[in-house]
């Protein structure tokens, strides 16, 4: 999981990556968190505020923060982006009813200053379910190919089942590489 990314990126003494988790309430932002830090996924309520985990791991230290997605806080989003190496943006791919909201939300978070080339990972979440749209389809519905300013990666996953969150953290440690050369 986790640990096998960091590893490969150990080398440097404890470098620090703050990177921030975002999305609409209930896309799976804090069962993707508890995912990456290899913890318990079966009991979730939803986040008033956010969460940080850090994972240190070969001098290196992940410090993620998840912030809730619930409308009256999203306003707030905007001023825990300083200092953002990586921006991981969560979207629940069965909710097809809030696909113009959040990325309406998505578009104006990428035009953010503190945000200018910081690379964006989507999650495709709830990809088990049956109502599920394909992560394809998402990337088109949200424009990612208009996103010339970053790199991006839209990858389909299930937070609760773990299957597509290892692939997504392998491209995150491919632009944390990629970005100290």
């Amino acid at each position: 999981g986790l640990l096998s990314v960091i590893q490969r990126l150990k080398g440097s003494p404890e470098q620090e990556l703050r990177i921030v988790l975002l999305g609409l309430d209930n896309a799976g932002k804090t069962t993707l968190l508890k995912r990456l830090a290899s913890e318990d996924v079966s009991t979730i309520t939803p986040t008033q505020g956010f969460n940080i985990k850090s994972v240190h791991s070969h001098g290196f230290k992940l410090n993620v923060w998840d912030i809730g997605g619930q409308r009256s806080i999203r306003p707030y989003w905007r001023k825990y982006l300083g200092s953002t190496d990586l921006l991981i943006y969560v979207i629940d791919s069965a909710d097809q009813k809030r696909f113009e909201e959040t990325g309406q939300e998505l578009a104006e978070l990428t035009e953010e200053e503190s945000l200018t080339g910081v690379p964006l990972l989507v999650f495709a979440n709830k990809q088990d379910l049956v109502t599920a749209a394909p992560a394809a389809e998402i990337a088109e519905g949200l424009s990612l190919h208009t996103y010339r300013d970053r790199e991006w990666q839209i990858q389909a996953c299930s937070a609760l089942s773990g299957e597509g969150v290892q692939d997504g953290m392998n491209w995150i440690s491919s632009q944390i590489m990629n970005r100290k050369k």
